[in-house]
């Protein structure tokens, strides 16, 4: 089939041949998810277990844990309280696993996020997870941009990706940086125990050689290289050839602009 992103819908089917899946990872669907097809290199990858999970489910025993970006970072957090995903993650880190947060994600991750201009709902603060020594002030002006750098793992793979953001963290933790942008810039996190990663980078997964360093960072050598990027170009194309073989050009012609 065709692998076209979902837009506002957040695709839970699995992707290919499932058989000999090595990582098992899985990412809560909060209500305000943003940015869920960040995830869909996961769900492609023929190494991968990937699963959403929903309200009312129980975080089942994982691997890596992913949390996507938000709409609202705060009201999110607290849902995640209220499904027990605080003490999940706990648990998980206990255990041995590895954490990534993207944007919002890597805000949640934090010691916590203020909003003192109401910009997401209510002036106040809320606590964060408390896995990474940084804090977030949500700011009026959203951070938009093209970003290119390096993760900061093994082999320094390259990755290109953008920024859409309220906000900004800082704290020791930013000492640790997940990826060093082009101009010197550092962006996001990494725990002193490098159990826990936090980026603003949309777009760390789609790129072949981040995304086997991150499964190697969470516990997999990949035998499979997936390149999403050009799987979704080539679909694309797949899906335009298809369209213009199924149109009438000539009765069409009249309505196009010349």
């Amino acid at each position: 089939g065709l692998l076209l992103d979902a837009e506002d819908a957040i695709a839970t089917a699995a992707i290919g041949d499932k058989r000999n899946t090595k990582l098992k990872v899985i990412a809560p669907a909060y209500p305000r998810t943003s940015n869920h097809n960040d995830l869909d290199p996961l769900r492609l990858h023929p190494e991968v277990d990937f699963r959403w999970i929903g309200p009312g489910e129980t975080p089942p025993a994982a691997d890596l844990i992913v949390l996507p970006g938000s709409k609202a970072v705060r009201a999110d957090l607290d849902w995640l309280r209220s499904q027990g995903w605080d003490k999940a993650i706990a648990r998980h880190l206990r255990y041995g696993g590895k954490v990534i947060g993207l944007c919002g994600g890597y805000q949640m991750l934090g010691q916590a996020v203020h909003d003192p201009q109401g910009l997401e709902g209510s002036p106040g603060s809320t606590p964060g997870l408390g896995w990474l020594a940084v804090d977030t002030t949500l700011e009026a002006e959203k951070q938009l941009r093209n970003v290119a750098g390096h993760l900061a793992l093994p082999g320094r793979p390259a990755m290109t990706g953008y920024e859409i953001h309220l906000g900004v963290t800082a704290g020791p933790g930013c000492a640790r940086p997940a990826v060093n942008l082009a101009g010197d810039r550092p962006d996001g996190a990494i725990s002193a125990d490098e159990q826990v990663l936090g980026t603003y980078c949309h777009g760390v997964f789609d790129h072949p050689a981040a995304l086997d360093a991150l499964l190697r960072w969470a516990g997999v050598e990949p035998e499979q290289q997936v390149d999403f990027a050009a799987r979704r170009a080539a679909d694309l194309d797949r899906l335009a050839d298809a369209v213009e073989a199924a149109l009438d050009w000539e009765k069409l012609a009249p309505w196009l602009p010349a």
